[in-house]
């Protein structure tokens, strides 16, 4: 198993952590549920969590593919700025969710507000991870590339 293996075994969970994260705690705040509201937070934190080894397996990955042929660098430039963005946002809200949950605890008026930027955050983090997502996926699968075969799509 390589850089690339691992990559693309892990890439998928920020993803779709963070989808899951921004439902949990949409509805814990859409019901004014408490209980549900701290999962969702929980789950944010996990996601920013997981999102680690996506970033950290990413260098190597590009090791392993950059020179294989029809293997657009310029396509793992855009996907590993974007993937960055994406790892930048989320682990801003999982520090929003961390926060939430302490002031939560301490039954801060502010709590909620701030739950509420968190989810604002981890939903702009579902939208630029699944954009990086599927810049990743058109470094290797060219069918799925916009001008997919003609002369210019590399």
């Amino acid at each position: 198993m390589n850089q690339a293996h691992l990559h693309l075994l892990v890439n998928h969970v920020p993803i779709l952590g963070s989808l899951f994260a921004a439902v949990l705690l949409g509805v814990g705040l859409l019901r004014k549920d408490d209980t549900l509201t701290r999962a969702g937070l929980v789950a944010v934190l996990a996601a920013g969590v997981l999102c680690l080894p996506a970033q950290l397996t990413g260098e190597g990955a590009e090791a392993v593919v950059r020179d294989l042929p029809r293997v657009s660098r310029a396509l793992i430039q855009t996907h590993e700025t974007a993937a960055e963005l994406g790892f930048w946002v989320l682990e801003g809200a999982a520090a929003l969710a961390l926060f939430s949950l302490l002031l939560l605890k301490n039954a801060s008026s502010r709590a909620r507000l701030l739950a509420m930027l968190t989810l604002l955050a981890t939903v702009l983090s579902f939208g630029l991870l699944a954009r990086a997502g599927n810049l990743g996926g058109q470094i290797m699968h060219t069918e799925i590339r916009e001008g997919f075969g003609t002369p210019d799509e590399l």
